[in-house]
C-alpha cells in the first residue's frame, strides 16, 4: 500500500518514519524543514530504538505526490481549512483518510467537505515533539487505536492496523466513538490545565490538589461520553489513565507547546465542539467549560 502523511511534524514523523523503515512505500508532506530533510534526511530519536532515514520521499507540495491508499492527516486541526487542497490530489476512490488529530466531531465536518470519502480517526497514545527541523524525539508510548468512521472496506481498515504491527507499533481497532472520547480522557484535562497552570504533566499530578481537578475533569469527560453513548468507559478508566501519566517521562503536550510558541490552540475540537456534544445528550461539563474560557482568553492574548 502507498502511504502519504499530510503534516510530518511529531506524530507524522514518528508514525510514517515507523512504517518508512520497516519497508512501507511512505511519502511525506514537509511544509518548513521540507529543504533541511532533503539534504540531511530524517531522524527519529526513540525510546524504542533510534533510526535515520536517508533518503525519504518528502514533498512541498501534494500535487508532487502519487495517489495513495492510506493517507495519514497529522496536521493541527486548526489548519484543517488546507485539507481540500491539500489532500484533493493523493485521493481517489478507494483512498482511506484517517485523521490523526485530536478532539471529538473532526470526522463529521470533514465528511462534510468530502462527502464520498473514507474516514477513520486515529488517536496516537504518544509522548513526542518536533522542536527541530527534520528531528523527531520520542519519549515514551506509541499506540494508536483505529475507529472507522465511514470506511466501507474493513480490509483496508484491519490491512492499517497489520501495517502498523509490523512496523513495531501497538495499534488495535476500536469502536469509533469510543476511540475518540477515550483519548479526550486524557486530553481535556492535561492539554488545558498545563497551559493555565504553566505547568508539566508530572508537576500536575505531584500535587494533592491538581491531581483531583485533574481526576475531577476526566471524570465529566467520561459521563459527557457516557451521555453520548459511549460504553466500556468509567471511573476505572480515568484511574488507568492517571497511572499511565504518573509513570511517564514529564512532558508538555501539543496544546502547551503550541501556547509556548505562540501559535493557535486547538480550542474548538478539543473543548467547544465536545462540551456541546455532552450538553446535547444532557450533560454539562462545568468545570470543563471554565477552563475552555480560560484558554479562549490566553489564546486570544498570545500573539
Amino acid at each position: 500500500m502507498i502511504y502519504g502523511i499530510i503534516g510530518t511534524g511529531a506524530i507524522g514523523g514518528y508514525y510514517g518514519g515507523k512504517l518508512a523503515h520497516a519497508g512501507k512505500d511512505v511519502h511525506f508532506l514537509l511544509h518548513k524543514d521540507y529543504q533541511h530533510v532533503v539534504d540531511n534526511g530524517l531522524q527519529i530519536n526513540s525510546c524504542n530504538g533510534s533510526f535515520h532515514l536517508d533518503h525519504p520521499f518528502v514533498y512541498n507540495d501534494s500535487r508532487k505526490m502519487p495517489k495513495c491508499d492510506i493517507v495519514f492527516v497529522c496536521l493541527k486541526s486548526v489548519n484543517n481549512n488546507l485539507l481540500k487542497e491539500l489532500i484533493t490530489p493523493i485521493i481517489n476512490n478507494n483512498t482511506l483518510v484517517v485523521l490523526i488529530q485530536n478532539g471529538i466531531g473532526l470526522e463529521s465536518d470533514v465528511q462534510q467537505i468530502f462527502p464520498g470519502l473514507s474516514l477513520a480517526a486515529g488517536l496516537a497514545f504518544i509522548c513526542c515533539a518536533k522542536t527541530e527541523p527534520g528531528i523527531v524525539n520520542h519519549q515514551c508510548y506509541g499506540s494508536i487505536n483505529i475507529g472507522n468512521y465511514s470506511c466501507p472496506d474493513e480490509s483496508l481498515v484491519r490491512s492499517l492496523t497489520e501495517d502498523f504491527k509490523d512496523a513495531g507499533i501497538e495499534a488495535c481497532n476500536m469502536e469509533y466513538n469510543e476511540a475518540r472520547w477515550k483519548k479526550a480522557v486524557w486530553n481535556m484535562p492535561f492539554n488545558g490545565l498545563t497551559v493555565a497552570l504553566n505547568t508539566q504533566t508530572d508537576l500536575l499530578l505531584k500535587n494533592p490538589a491538581t491531581m483531583q481537578l485533574v481526576r475531577d475533569l476526566m471524570m465529566e469527560t467520561i459521563e459527557g461520553a457516557k451521555a453520548c453513548g459511549v460504553q466500556n468507559i468509567d471511573a476505572s478508566f480515568a484511574d488507568k489513565m492517571i497511572d499511565n501519566t504518573i509513570h511517564m517521562t514529564p512532558y508538555s503536550p501539543s496544546m502547551k507547546l503550541d501556547y509556548d510558541f505562540h501559535r493557535p490552540m486547538e480550542i474548538h475540537y478539543l473543548y467547544t465542539r465536545p462540551i456541546e456534544e455532552a450538553a446535547k445528550a444532557g450533560y454539562q461539563m462545568k468545570k470543563l467549560k471554565m477552563l475552555e474560557a480560560e484558554l479562549i482568553y490566553l489564546n486570544q492574548n498570545n500573539r
